[in-house]
């Protein structure tokens, strides 16, 4: 594994990933990144991060069916790794830790 740390968008990735569950591929990936987060999702730049996410043991791929709406080409399917996983839960317990030591930053009821 190459290393565990995430970047901010690819951390949206690999939540993104793991949302769409057995349907996650560059195109829904694009579209659901776009959804959620209202950001833009050029294909290109997700087709990166995904290539660098598997480098680093954060997700595997596998190819689908050959498919006649496609011209006959596969599509390829991405998971989240155990790693990844791992990954996805340590970022998370680590936002939530500072989001808990910032004083007085408690919205509810503010007005």
């Amino acid at each position: 594994m190459k290393g565990a740390n995430l970047g901010e968008f690819e951390e949206l990735v690999l939540l993104t990933i793991a949302s769409l569950a057995s349907e996650a591929y560059s195109v829904a990936i694009c579209d659901e990144l776009e959804k959620f987060s209202g950001r833009s999702a050029k294909l290109g730049v997700v087709h990166s991060v995904l290539n660098r996410l598997e480098e680093k043991g954060l997700a595997k791929s596998r190819l689908g069916d050959a498919t006649s709406t496609r011209g006959g080409k596969r599509k390829r399917y991405y998971e989240v790794s155990h790693t990844g996983k791992v990954a996805l839960l340590k970022a998370k317990e680590i936002r939530e830790n500072i989001w808990r030591n910032i004083p007085g930053f408690n919205l509810e009821g503010s007005i």
